[in-house]
């Protein structure tokens, strides 16, 4: 993505789950790195989940948002429609055959991460 003196588009918001656990901690860095990579930009879900007022009215003003899960809990996804989201893609890595293991001591495999990321970029609304 690029950003223009010209563009009045506004850049994807996304709202990650950092969990404990090591689909929350893959999520968490495939939200960082497709925010390096251009896709968008990564957003405090945790301000958000705190209904702190700036960041509720500045989620709610945002272009395009990306909801990425780590699992079927749905944290990051019941925070995004507290907030009142609607339209957003949304993304649940265990559905992509990932296991959730509840340790975030794990490494980070590279492969994961690359998948999550891949189908954030193909996500399409889902909520």
């Amino acid at each position: 993505m690029s950003d223009t003196c010209c563009s009045t588009r506004q850049p994807r918001m996304i709202l990650a789950c950092s969990g404990g656990s090591n689909v929350g901690q893959i999520t968490n860095q495939a939200a960082v790195e497709l925010t390096r990579e251009g896709l968008g930009k990564m957003f405090c879900l945790a301000g958000l989940g705190g209904g702190i007022p700036g960041l509720v009215q500045a989620a709610r003003d945002a272009g395009p948002v990306t909801v990425l899960d780590g699992c079927a809990v749905g944290c990051a996804k019941a925070i995004a429609d507290k907030a009142g989201l609607a339209g957003y893609a949304y993304l649940v890595v265990t559905n992509l055959g990932i296991a959730k293991v509840k340790d975030t001591q794990l490494a980070i495999r590279p492969d994961e991460v690359a998948r999550v990321k891949q189908a954030a970029r193909d996500g399409q609304p889902q909520n």
